[in-house]
């Protein structure tokens, strides 16, 4: 971050770092999605939240699942998760996947919610897709958002996407977030820096951490090298 953000303009949003996607036995590794890029970014995520709450801005957690009886399961989501290998619903050793109030769908530990922060449970992939996270975020005058979580070409990038549309300033932070496939992840980043930052900016949890904190911001000659080295991982320069 070029600047050290308003803290009582400013949130940190975690996406979805929840056992679903994060622990054995949750809906990602039922999936055979390789949980252990999800499960590295707990570190920084940690990292984020404890900066965060010392420099008192507004956070929030996000958990995708459904209903009990899916009735807010769109049946192509359902038919989409049932080729993937697991079904929406379906019985795991989380209990059912992706469905609220079971074991997979609560938050990882390192990441929980302390009192004060706002949970958003959302049906859909963006966090703003019928959730109250709008309005949560209105009723604190919130103009700019922090982002990190799982999985970087999914849930944050329609989050993200979500966001820019709605007016908000926005921080994708790039090795506090994870794709599905780690060969996506470079261009998932890459994609929010064209036409100079279309979708905000991404900064690294160091960088972020120190703008937080008030310390001087990162060299951008620095910050340009590491944008073109996404960029050429993306497209095989």
């Amino acid at each position: 971050m070029d600047t050290a953000p308003d803290p009582t303009r400013t949130a940190l949003v975690v996406i979805d770092l929840q056992r679903d996607f994060c622990s054995p036995g949750g809906y990602a590794d039922r999936a055979g999605i390789d949980i252990a890029p999800m499960q590295a970014v707990v570190v920084n995520a940690v990292r984020l939240l404890q900066a965060a709450r010392t420099a008192g801005l507004l956070v929030v957690h996000t958990r995708e699942g459904h209903l009990s009886d899916l009735s807010d399961c769109p049946p192509a989501k359902l038919a989409r998760s049932v080729v993937a290998g697991a079904p929406i619903g379906s019985l795991g050793p989380l209990g059912r996947l992706l469905v609220r109030g079971e074991q997979g769908h609560d938050f990882v530990d390192a990441v929980r919610p302390v009192s004060g922060e706002a949970v958003i449970d959302k049906p859909g992939y963006g966090a703003f897709h019928r959730t109250r996270l709008a309005q949560v975020l209105a009723a604190r005058d919130i103009e700019q958002l922090i982002i990190c979580g799982v999985t970087t070409e999914v849930c944050v990038h329609s989050t993200l996407r979500e966001a820019v549309d709605r007016g908000f300033l926005c921080t994708t932070v790039g090795d506090a977030t994870a794709a599905s496939n780690p060969a996506l992840q470079a261009a998932a980043l890459a994609m929010i820096d064209v036409e100079g930052g279309i979708f905000g900016q991404v900064r690294s949890t160091d960088e972020v951490v120190a703008s937080l904190q008030g310390l001087p911001p990162a060299d951008p000659d620095r910050l340009d090298a590491r944008v073109n080295t996404w960029v050429k991982a993306f497209t095989g320069a």
